[in-house]
């Protein structure tokens, strides 16, 4: 889903992912914004995702725009083709160094 969605954006058509029910009733701008927010926070390294004070700050208008301009210069590890896709998001995970940061983030708060 995540990569449909940033194709979507890559291609400037994200009126696609809107409910048809709409019938193009919507703020293609806002559209747009809400979608650099979703993006900014699905970024694989979880270091580079906003925290939730900065979300929200964005979805109030503010500082979304140097925080997508500064995420664009961040390289993502993208996979060659379908067999190089782990099965499991596990199977990914056992020979990454974000090991220890996911067990942290999943731990009591």
């Amino acid at each position: 889903m995540l990569d449909w969605v940033k194709k979507l954006h890559l291609e400037g058509k994200l009126n696609l992912m809107v409910d048809k029910a709409l019938k193009q009733d919507f703020d293609r701008v806002e559209l747009q914004e809400m979608v650099q927010v979703v993006l900014l926070c699905t970024q694989f390294n979880p270091g580079y995702r906003p925290k939730i004070s900065e979300v929200l700050r964005m979805l109030e208008g503010e500082g979304l725009v140097k925080r997508w301009e500064a995420s664009q210069s961040v390289e993502t590890p993208r996979f060659k083709g379908l067999e190089s896709i782990p099965q499991r998001y596990s199977d990914y995970m056992e020979d990454s160094s974000l090991v220890v940061e996911a067990m942290e983030l999943s731990g009591p708060r």
